[in-house]
């Protein structure tokens, strides 16, 4: 009888201590989610406030919608931007994105080169068409391989 005791304690203790693993285990993945995940997340988060709220009348920015523009006016909670010569927009301080430096002007990139030639390509934009009588395109370009 002895015996039995002995064993019902030691099963006592091996299942009180093996019941604590698996909450160690959430808490130990917690730990990692917080450090790996929301830590960096909220610095950012203040990163882009402080931008946010530095930026001045004059300075171009660019929106989180990818607009480019020049700040004209704010307040505390909305700025005017002009992105265009005399088109200026009202919108939410929250959406400036950052603040472009002085020699990044935010230009077009899928314009052409001025002399019309694409540079990755090599072909011209300035070729004309040939038309028949009927205005249809006369297309009588070889398309073998």
């Amino acid at each position: 009888m002895g015996n039995h005791l002995v064993v019902a304690a030691d099963a006592a203790t091996k299942s009180s201590s093996s019941s604590f693993l698996p909450l160690l285990i959430i808490i130990v993945l917690f730990g990692l989610f917080y450090v790996t995940i929301i830590r960096p997340q909220r610095n950012r988060q203040r990163q882009a406030s402080q931008k946010q709220s530095q930026v001045l009348p004059g300075q171009r920015i660019r929106t989180t919608a990818g607009i480019y523009g020049t700040v004209v006016s704010g307040d505390d909670r909305d700025i005017v931007v002009e992105i265009a010569p005399g088109v200026e927009v009202t919108m939410l301080r929250r959406a400036v994105m950052e603040i472009v430096p002085d020699d990044d002007q935010g230009g077009n990139p899928f314009e052409p080169e001025e002399d019309g030639e694409d540079t990755e390509t090599g072909e011209n934009f300035g070729e004309t068409q040939t038309f028949d009588d009927t205005g249809a395109v006369d297309d009588r370009t070889d398309h073998s391989i």
